[in-house]
């Protein structure tokens, strides 16, 4: 009975071991086939530029080639040397104007067959010439057809045909745990493999589109390269690394491949990226701000200035809005409102829900082309004399209307103006020389109207203002001490 019992527990164990090997299979996948199906696409950039005689008074030129040779010793990179010739400059003479120094070096991958490459605008940004290597060690003098700073995607060309692309992937398919591969360049060490899982899909760490997060290890030289998922697709184009040391440590962002590759098209078409904007700058929406003018939930974006003249402006958006909607797909966050209103082409009439003052009303605005304009600054004249003054000691407000002449300089046509912010007010934040716009949702157009509101108030309970400081606005909210 001992032998048989014996016997069948070998069985059990040899039964658990030949289960759990496909199961060890599958949570550690093999690689190496996605490597050689996607590696021959993956290249290295290098790019080179002028150098230019030293200025009067900087360092003598052998003390930088020691230095710039210890940094290219220690990371990996080729190099620079001077030329030996005898007629050539010798160490310690200036370098003639048009000799090209090594720069940098980065990755990259082929988007189509007949030569496109695509890789991240700091890796050729400031470069004046870009050397495209490929995997059987073919280099190419490779073009910049264009750039995009805000997304970090740049589009370069080689003149070669027939050449191994990539098979570009969903985003939208792409999930939270899944593993991902990553093949670049690091330190200038070509052809290098990194795995690791996608750790958060919308990381708003970018101004105009959301980024991938991952674990996978992305060095300096890693810029550019792919993302691939394993089915063998591009995902992501591997762009930032969270660092203290420049190196490393865990987290890495690429950029999604859907949004890399509407902005290469436009490159492509064009040489540029055209976006669209409405004229407001924008804040998020916290939970107590939510909550104290009526909204119920933090959502949507707060509009904290409205450009003089601008679409937003003449569709009738206030400073103190809360856009909730955008062509009718709901603004969940303020990050996603620049996103929605850049890929909307200009021209286009777009429709727009706002949240103002406890009710949402629904206005019409026109996407002009995005050109990044100059952010004006307002001064106020301090000499006007106000008209009247009123105080809320309750709120440890001191006010006082506003001129005429004033109201036409700022261009507002209510509010008035903070003389002194104490206790309660300072506490929350208020100061002098802000402009009270409203309270509780209630427009401010003047001290005696304020007066009546505050004197209706609860006095023990907080109050919501919208106040304007410069070019901005925001809500605040004041809480009154408890009597004692």
């Amino acid at each position: 009975m001992s032998l048989f019992r014996k016997c069948l527990s070998a069985c059990l164990v040899c039964v658990s071991l030949a289960v759990m090997a496909p199961v060890q299979a599958q949570v550690l996948p093999n690689f190496a086939e996605l490597v050689e199906k996607v590696g021959p696409a993956v290249v290295n950039i290098r790019t080179t530029e002028r150098s230019r005689p030293a200025a009067r008074g900087s360092m003598p030129s052998q003390e930088m080639d020691d230095e710039m040779r210890e940094f290219f010793r220690r990371f990996g990179f080729p190099l620079p040397t001077l030329p030996d010739a005898p007629n050539g400059p010798r160490r310690g003479q200036q370098q003639p104007d048009a000799e090209s120094q090594p720069r940098g070096v980065g990755s990259g991958f082929i988007f189509s067959a007949d030569g496109f490459v695509l890789t991240n605008a700091h890796v050729v940004e400031g470069a004046d010439e870009v050397w495209v290597t490929l995997t059987d060690k073919r280099e190419f003098k490779a073009r910049l057809i264009g750039a995009d700073k805000r997304t970090d995607v740049a589009l370069l060309k080689i003149e070669a045909t027939a050449l191994p692309a990539v098979r570009l992937g969903n985003f939208s398919h792409l999930k939270v745990g899944e593993w991902v591969i990553a093949i670049g360049s690091p330190f200038g060490l070509e052809n290098s493999v990194t795995a690791g899982i996608v750790s958060a899909k919308a990381r708003d760490t970018g101004d105009f589109l959301p980024l991938i997060q991952t674990d996978v290890a992305i060095n300096p030289g890693n810029s550019g390269g792919p993302l691939i998922n394993m089915q063998g697709e591009v995902v992501g184009i591997n762009s930032q690394i969270l660092s203290r040391s420049g190196g490393y440590i865990g987290i890495s962002f690429a950029i999604p491949i859907d949004e890399a590759s509407r902005v290469a098209d436009q490159l492509r078409a064009s040489g540029r990226v055209v976006r669209g904007r409405i004229g407001v700058q924008i804040d998020q929406v916290t939970k107590e701000i939510a909550e104290s003018i009526g909204l119920g939930k933090a959502t949507g974006a707060m509009v904290r200035s409205v450009e003089v003249g601008g679409p937003a402006d003449k569709a009738g958006v206030e400073a103190g809005d809360i856009i909730t909607q955008f062509d009718g797909k709901p603004v969940d966050k303020s990050a996603d409102l620049p996103r929605m209103v850049g890929a909307s082409k200009p021209g286009t009439k777009a429709a727009l829900q706002v949240f103002r003052r406890g009710n949402y009303r629904e206005l019409s605005v026109s996407v002009v082309e995005f050109d990044d304009p100059a952010k004006k600054t307002v001064e106020r004249d301090k000499k006007s004399a106000p008209t009247a003054v009123g105080s809320l000691t309750n709120l440890g407000l001191v006010v006082s209307d506003l001129t005429e002449a004033l109201r036409r300089e700022l261009n507002i046509k209510r509010g008035v103006r903070i003389d002194k912010a104490e206790g309660a007010a300072a506490r929350a934040g208020v100061r002098e020389g802000d402009l009270l716009l409203s309270i509780d949702n209630v427009e401010v157009s003047s001290v005696s109207q304020l007066e009546g509101l505050v004197a209706k108030f609860d006095k023990a309970r907080p109050v919501t203002i919208l106040i304007r400081r410069g070019e901005w606005v925001n809500y605040l909210v004041i809480r009154p001490a408890k009597p004692q």
